[in-house]
């Protein structure tokens, strides 16, 4: 076992109960629907938002039984929204396997997202705790105006970077600020305590997809699951892309903007402008906005008192800043 390994095996234990409470939940009599719950859900995945509500509820205090069978609405959450965005995205691969829409067809990869949205919900009203339920319900709602945002900004060259903030917070970060969030809502935390743990999860969940956009750029699909280049396919114009235009002339910037109303595109450019997005001085500068982002979620621990807990949070956070898929 490598220092890597060995820093994230102390998570083992969270996510073993996790996986068993998903592969409870996800037990149905229509057996093609489990099929598809259990391809989509089961084996790979990161489980970085019900392990994330776990931390944060135990940070502050809260050990009940409940814990780890409340974790899993956000991963049901999560893949349902992966289920509609392939769907969406006419998308191949997804957790380096065929996507389930691939596999079954788009109806039910539909249903099947609205199924997990269903259990979620579900799952949700046994908190007992409307707070819990209204921060719930704001990140799904958050998440659909993403979606729609993201849909609105599709092969827009001229987009800035707080326009893409805005999707990534709204897209994804919301539901990750949520898992803290409803954590220290589940223990009873005080106001100020649920701010500072909705704060580290909105810092973590921007960082945690801007980190994702870099490597759509600069990974491998063996080791990412998906796809290399393929937010550039389906004319996604993510944080690496709009530096790497900012860095262009305008007569560049154009010729590439033209390219991309004038479908099919030649593989070839595709390579190009990847490979213009591979520019180190361009990698360096999102891995630097990436640190500072996962630093301010770190800074949003800092009132806490020191604890096993408490460091899981500093060392997932770290782990999550060097990943490589």
């Amino acid at each position: 076992m490598n220092a890597k390994d060995a820093k994230l095996n102390r998570f083992k234990p969270h996510l073993e109960k996790i996986d068993w409470e998903l592969d409870r939940a996800v037990q149905t009599s229509v057996f093609n629907l489990e099929d598809l719950c259990r391809y989509s859900i089961l084996g790979e995945g990161k489980r970085l938002r019900p392990l994330l509500f776990v931390l944060s509820a135990q940070l502050c205090g809260y050990q009940k039984a409940d814990l780890y069978r409340l974790s899993i609405l956000f991963e049901l959450i999560h893949t349902g929204s992966l289920l509609h965005d392939d769907v969406l995205d006419n998308a191949e691969v997804r957790r380096k396997k065929p996507a389930a829409r691939n596999v079954w067809g788009n109806p039910a990869a539909v249903l099947g997202g609205d199924y997990f949205y269903a259990l979620a919900t579900t799952l949700a009203t046994e908190s007992n705790n409307w707070n819990f339920l209204a921060r719930l319900n704001q990140a799904s709602i958050q998440m659909v105006e993403g979606q729609f945002l993201e849909l609105a900004q599709t092969n827009n060259w001229q987009i800035s970077k707080e326009q893409y903030l805005d999707i990534i917070q709204f897209k994804t970060a919301e539901l990750i600020s949520a898992a803290c969030a409803c954590g220290a809502l589940l223990a009873g935390a005080d106001e100020s305590t649920v701010e500072r743990l909705n704060r580290f999860g909105l810092n973590f969940g921007i960082a945690f997809q801007m980190m994702d956009d870099l490597l759509d750029y600069i990974s491998s699909e063996e080791v990412f699951g998906k796809p290399v280049g393929n937010d550039l396919k389906e004319g996604k114009v993510t944080l690496p892309l709009i530096y790497t235009l900012e860095m262009m002339d305008r007569q560049e910037a154009e010729r590439i903007e033209n390219l991309f109303k004038n479908q099919p595109i030649d593989p070839k450019e595709y390579s190009v402008i990847i490979a213009r997005v591979q520019d180190k001085n361009n990698i360096e500068k999102i891995q630097s906005d990436i640190k500072t982002y996962f630093i301010k979620s770190i800074q949003c621990l800092e009132p806490f008192p020191s604890g096993s807990v408490k460091e899981d949070l500093i060392t997932l956070t770290n782990e999550m800043a060097q990943r490589t898929c």
